[in-house]
């Protein structure tokens, strides 16, 4: 398993600049937001929690398409369903790789990004805490579009359209948290609370269903 999670770290690292792929399409749409809003700092930054995560999202759905696409062109993927590892294991590694190398860079440059917005220090960390719980389960809900897709030629549309609406109540309890801590009468713990139970549900729900669906696409 450490040796599949390193693997899967270089190929990140390697193929096709995914790391900084996304963290460029995250610069874009925080960089766009001023220009589109105009020169009201405070509208910028009461809006700036819902412009980080929504924009952490749609690049984190980069590159979720190539999750499995790779192994099951070179056959490596069926050698790996072969052996005694459990196929949930097998995506839970390969999916936390894959938020190491494409959603960790996207939680590091939350700062900069929230000095763009005009966001408080407070604002910002709390952006951090939410992105670094709430960004792994949209990761594993791409695992299991990505499973399901991994046949199919071209399949990122398809996987993103699979998977945005279950991605929807992350971000509202993502953003919740993040006012609930910049603003005094908003609680932040119960909606941070829900977020990482929500990351935990589909951490192995995501695992267990992508896993049955690339061994029955074996089979």
């Amino acid at each position: 398993m450490m040796a599949l999670f390193l693997r899967e770290l270089k190929l990140s690292a390697s193929v096709g600049g995914g790391i900084l792929t996304g963290v460029l399409f995250f610069l874009a749409i925080v960089a766009v937001m001023p220009f589109a809003i105009g020169p009201d700092l405070k509208l910028l930054a009461r809006i700036g929690p819902a412009v980080l995560w929504t924009g952490a999202l749609l690049a984190s759905l980069l590159g979720l398409d190539r999750l499995f696409q790779q192994e099951r062109e070179d056959g490596s993927l069926d050698i790996l369903l072969m052996q005694d590892i459990p196929p949930a294991l097998l995506v839970f590694i390969k999916a936390l790789a894959h938020w190491i190398a494409n959603g960790l860079p996207l939680v590091l440059a939350v700062p900069v990004f929230g000095l763009i917005l005009n966001m408080s220090p407070i604002g910002i960390g709390a952006s951090m805490l939410t992105l670094a719980v709430g960004t792994p389960a949209i990761t594993f809900i791409g695992a299991v579009g990505a499973a399901v897709t991994v046949s199919l030629p071209r399949g990122g549309l398809l996987l993103s359209i699979l998977i945005l609406p279950l991605t929807v109540p992350i971000l509202i309890f993502g953003v919740t948290a993040i006012y609930g801590a910049v603003e005094d009468p908003a609680p932040f713990l119960p909606p941070f609370l829900i977020l990482c139970a929500l990351t935990l549900f589909f951490s192995v729900l995501g695992s267990l269903a992508a896993g049955w669906v690339l061994k029955q696409s074996t089979d």
